[in-house]
């Protein structure tokens, strides 16, 4: 049986994206949460579906709930602190330390 292999992303939870792909295409929000087996991140007030529920002994109402499914890494893009626009994500040795740092401006992440 193989080793699992942990996946690394270049996005940490808290990071600022901004969405570049699909129905939600030019907003923006902080991550929540990073799903690495699926590939998958949560951002904030993004992909929001609406869902119906029945009464139950947690919500003896019911009714709509508001909640945030998860879209493709690939589809959101981190935010420059410096001027607020997508950027990539590069990496660079500092003090003997890798360190993120946005591509279009050179500004280290923290």
């Amino acid at each position: 049986m193989a080793a699992v292999e942990k996946k690394k992303f270049k996005l940490k939870k808290g990071d600022l994206v901004t969405v570049i792909a699909g129905k939600d295409k030019g907003k923006q929000g902080k991550i929540i949460e990073i799903v690495a087996k699926d590939d998958r991140v949560m951002v904030e007030g993004v992909n929001l579906v609406t869902r119906h529920t029945k009464p139950s002994q947690q919500s003896p109402q019911g009714g709509t709930i508001q909640k945030t499914l998860p879209i493709h890494y690939s589809n959101v893009m981190l935010v420059d602190p410096k001027n607020g626009k997508p950027t990539r994500i590069g990496k660079k040795e500092v003090n003997g330390k890798f360190v993120r740092l946005a591509k279009s401006s050179g500004q280290v992440l923290a």
